[in-house]
């Protein structure tokens, strides 16, 4: 595991009405440092959006509609991980909270027939005069990552 990097497994409350999970709370620092924003997107399936990364910001995502790979590469200079790969299966087949650090590029792919949604808080709010978001090509030779499907 890419250090820094967090899982939380959520637990859901099911009764004959649905379900209730939390996601994150203000006693758990070690998942968000602070809060910045809140923000939701939603891909279509075979959808890639890789890679970036922040110099100021830790991201939380949770994806509690469809499913996804996700891919992190550590860029930290200093990181006792820096230039690891790490691979988690997200979505509503795996309901997890996933901090990632700043410093480790991210992205994910949309994985199923059905489109997935992200819901993601990050410890800074988004600056559009001065965003802190560098871009990596999802297909960058330094991360060498392949985003097909391999048939086992």
């Amino acid at each position: 595991m890419i250090e820094g990097v967090k899982v939380k497994k959520l637990v859901k409350h099911c009764d004959d009405r649905g379900f209730f999970t939390e996601l994150v709370r203000d006693d758990e620092p070690e998942l968000l440092s602070r809060f910045g924003q809140a923000s939701c997107s939603m891909s279509y399936p075979g959808v890639i959006k890789a890679f970036h990364y922040h110099e100021k910001q830790d991201d939380l995502w949770f994806f509690p509609s469809g499913n996804a790979q996700v891919v992190l590469f550590d860029l930290r200079e200093g990181s006792s991980t820096k230039g690891e790969t790490d691979v988690y299966y997200m979505g509503e087949e795996n309901p997890i909270m996933l901090l990632i650090p700043k410093g480790v590029a991210h992205g994910y792919r949309v994985l199923g027939q059905k489109p997935a949604t992200i819901l993601y808080f990050t410890t800074e709010s988004y600056n559009p005069i001065n965003p802190d978001e560098k871009r990596i090509n999802w297909d960058d030779s330094e991360i060498g990552f392949s985003w097909e499907t391999e048939n086992k």
